[in-house]
Parts: structure tokens; sequence; C-alpha cells
């Protein structure tokens, strides 16, 4: 008679995906000389005096057991007819659940103190700073490359709440198109990556206080170690002098920007650079961001932004301004 099971193989008797996994973990640390990493699974899976792998049906509830208690539970689901192909039961089940596959795209934060270091006389020094951003991805894999394209949208709002009327001083609307092509293997080569999209951005005010452009945009993603390396480089799409009510947006906002990212531990740390690139009337901008833990959350993080320079917002994208945030982020 076998022996009782240990803890370990009751655990891989539940998950024999999990031993799978360790498997081909194992034998690509071999294929590296990594031995030693190697033997710590072998050595793992080891201890483990029997294992029996249940049988596919068995696999097969408990999957989707695991899907059901994920998905919302829809009452009026419960009550359908059956349908004679999947794909039309599948498409009933998404109008029911709502299902939109959205994701957090840029940081999504709200800072209840966003203070300007120099007073102005439209606007009280400090007030509250937010974003939302969210991407939907649309095609997988059309040309081949392993590259997804995907809907972005962002809003950047500064709102006067500390004023008595509370308004909305300035939002920053920026819809995008963009694609993104995966380069390379895991360790091979330092390029990771492509993004390449159309962006329009607009402040939504009418008259002298409009401000909008459109680019169309290359990203690169670059890793070395824990370090990121993101530059970017945009060129602005040409509009009729009559409604362009930004001409010279770059002389101040140059013609790309360098963002550099650097993940320690439960911290992050991103650095935005950007620079006209002109001799005469040299114009920067630049924007330190930290995120933290948030009293042991695991998807709510504090958050400081430090930035200086030109082109904090369309507004403002004229005015030399050195803003300090502090508030919480929901992404990063």
């Amino acid at each position: 008679m076998k022996k009782t099971l240990s803890l370990l193989s009751i655990c891989i008797l539940l998950n024999a995906q999990d031993t799978q996994e360790l498997l081909k973990q194992a034998k690509e640390y071999e294929k590296a000389n990594d031995y030693k990493n190697a033997m710590l699974i072998y050595k793992k899976l080891a201890n483990v005096e029997t294992i029996e792998f249940p049988k596919e049906e068995e696999v097969k509830i408990v999957k989707e057991k695991k899907i059901v208690e994920k998905k919302e539970v829809t009452p009026l689901k419960n009550g359908l007819n059956s349908f004679d192909d999947k794909e039309t039961k599948s498409t009933i089940e998404q109008m029911l659940e709502s299902s939109f596959d959205i994701y957090a795209y840029q940081e999504n934060y709200f800072f209840p103190i966003s203070y300007d270091t120099k007073s102005k006389e439209d606007r009280k020094r400090n007030e509250a700073k937010f974003q939302l951003s969210i991407k939907k991805p649309i095609i997988h894999d059309f040309f081949g490359f392993d590259e997804t394209f995907y809907f972005g949208y962002t809003q950047t709002s500064w709102w006067q709440i500390y004023d008595d009327s509370s308004p909305f001083r300035e939002t920053n609307y920026k819809p995008e198109v963009f694609v993104t092509v995966p380069y390379g293997k895991k360790d091979e080569t330092a390029l990771k990556g492509f993004k390449a999209g159309f962006l329009h951005e607009s402040n939504g005010q009418s008259e002298e206080k409009s401000r909008s452009w459109n680019r169309i945009y290359l990203e690169t993603y670059f890793q070395y170690k824990h370090l990121f390396v993101v530059p970017k480089v945009w060129y602005r799409l040409k509009e009729d002098k009559d409604s362009d009510d930004n001409h010279d947006i770059d002389d101040y906002l140059g013609y790309g920007d360098l963002t550099l990212m650097y993940p320690y531990k439960d911290h992050t740390f991103k650095l935005l650079l950007r620079n006209n690139l002109k001799s005469s009337d040299n114009r920067s901008y630049g924007q330190l961001d930290w995120t933290f833990p948030f009293f042991g959350s695991k998807n709510t993080f504090g958050h400081i932004q430090i930035s200086s320079g030109y082109g904090e917002s369309l507004i403002d994208y004229n005015e030399d301004i050195t803003r300090i945030n502090f508030g919480i982020s929901l992404s990063r």
C-alpha cells in the first residue's frame, strides 16, 4: 500500500500543471548550463515519493470549476436556451457579462495635493490632479509578427478642488491607436520590442484656450538588467494655419522623449526627460515618479510625482512650471 503523501505531494496532485511547468523550467536551466537551479528543482520534485496525475476528465472539471468561480455570476445566463454552436453561445455570454477586456494603460492616479511652486493669477497654487488611462486590444497576430493592435485612451485633469466653485481648470484628452511588436527571445538581446501609433491630444476648450495636435510616433523598448530604457520619437501632422491654435508647440516639446524605468522590490522609479534640442531657446521638461507600497495593499500604491519644465499640460505648454504631487496610484 502506498505511503501517505506529503503536503508537497498533495499540492502537486491538485495542480499537475505546476509539476509540468517545474520540469520544463528545470530543462531550460540545463540548456542554459545553469545546473545549480536545475538541481534545486529536481531535488524539490524528488521529495515527492508518489505522484499520481489526475485523469483528463478530472482536470477538465477542476479547470471549469475555477473559471466559474472567477467569473461574475449572471442570473439570466442560467435560464438561457441551449445553442447548437459554441460561437453563438460565447457571443451571448459576452453580451450578458459585459466583457470588454479593458486593461490599465498608463498610470491611473489621484493626487489630492498638486502644488505649483509659482503663484499665478488664474488659479490657486494647490489643486488636485488625476489621470485615467485604459487600453483595449483589437487584433492580435494579424500579420504574423505576434503583434497586437490596441485602442488607448488617457485623460489627465487639473481640478481646482480648493477653490469655492471647484472648477476643472484643464483636461487633456488623448485617444490613440497603436501596435506593439515583440522582438527577440528571453535574454538574447537588450532590444525587447517596438510600439508605433497615432495620437490625438486636445483640451476640449474653445477660442483662445483651445489646444490640440496630432502626431505619429515610434517607441523602442530596451532592458539592461532591472533598468528599462524607452526612447520615443514623433512627427507632428501638419494643420491649416487658420485652425492651428498652438503652431509653435514643437519649439517647447521637441520631437521626442526618453523614459527610464527601474523597479526595485515593491518600489518603482520612472524618469521622463524631454528637450527641444535647440541651442538657442533651449527648453526641456523632466518628471520623476515614485510608487511604493500603500498600507500593505497589492493593487493600490503611494505615489509621489515631481515635474519641472515646459509642456506639463496643453494649456501651459509654453509655461515653465514646477509641480510637486502627492497621492495614490491604482496602476503603474
